[in-house]
């Protein structure tokens, strides 16, 4: 791949105003490694945050390298620790720990090939299309238009170090069967490169969901004489945005489903995940938190 123009690549991100104060979530991999080195070229107030999570050895090298980065490139620098117990689901367990220590505002690098792997997990979650949308494309995902041979190709360019994470080539974790198994598969089967078509199915999700989520936003949600006598969609929808935890995590589909009963006197409560309860009372919808 022909080296890759820095002024061209920034045009095709999603980056906010400069001067801008923003984290950038920095493992020091190729993708989050290339994110530091585009947001201070557009020339943000620029913090490199770098989480270990003490999972193998010699990780804590590993922010030696990012912040060497940092300093390079002229951006502050924070190493913070993440102690997880061991126990089952640790890939998920780390990233909501990342995101508790770096904030919802902080910046990733994920890119197009991301994207379209999202897309297939959610998929094979039996996700609508809130969740085939995938990650939305904005500020806190600026490289979302860029593809991960370009992250590479940036690093090589400017003679970034690179941390080579062991961990993304285990089979043991979907998303790295998706990446090496499931999408050369598909573009095997379809004769072309399948992430620039994954990525544009996701970008007509989204306009297809924020369509609904407009239309549901005049029900008041916890109506349910309102949300009995709306489009079925359009009151999922409704109760969808209001279920939707702090952490930003969306009822599940049988959720959804035991919510309806509730709506339709069907059922005078239900629970939820979180240690949250759904009541009626007089036809109004109550969340209450039972924990």
């Amino acid at each position: 791949m022909e080296e890759p123009d820095v002024a061209t690549l920034l045009a095709r991100c999603t980056f906010p105003p400069a001067g801008t104060a923003v984290t950038c979530a920095v493992s020091g991999g190729a993708d989050s490694t290339a994110l530091l080195v585009l947001a201070c070229a557009a020339e943000l107030d620029v913090t490199a945050a770098h989480v270990d999570h003490g999972l193998r050895p010699g990780s804590a090298r590993e922010a030696d390298v990012v912040r060497t980065t940092a300093e390079r490139f002229g951006a502050r620098f924070v190493g913070l620790r993440a102690d997880l117990p061991p126990g089952p689901n640790q890939e998920a367990r780390a990233r909501g720990e990342r995101l508790r220590l770096l904030g919802p505002d902080a910046l990733t690098g994920h890119t197009a090939d991301d994207q379209a792997e999202t897309l297939l997990i959610n998929l094979l979650r039996g996700a609508g299309a809130a969740g085939l949308a995938a990650m939305i494309p904005g500020p806190t995902h600026p490289l979302l238009g860029l593809r991960r041979l370009e992250t590479e190709a940036l690093c090589v360019s400017v003679g970034a170090d690179v941390v080579r994470d062991p961990t993304n080539d285990d089979p043991r974790f979907v998303r790295n069967r998706i990446r090496h198994e499931v999408l050369p598969l598909l573009a095997d089967v379809s004769g072309r490169d399948v992430v620039p078509i994954l990525n544009r199915t996701s970008r007509h999700l989204r306009s297809l969901d924020d369509g609904i989520n407009g239309l549901a936003a005049g029900y008041d949600p916890s109506d349910t004489r309102e949300l009995a006598a709306a489009p079925p969609l359009l009151a999922r929808a409704a109760l969808r945005r209001w279920l939707t935890d702090a952490e930003g995590h969306p009822p599940s589909s049988a959720e959804l489903d035991r919510v309806m009963a509730v709506v339709r006197h069907d059922a005078r409560a239900c629970e939820l995940s979180g240690g949250r309860t759904v009541t009626r009372s007089d036809g109004v919808l109550r969340l209450v938190e039972t924990r």
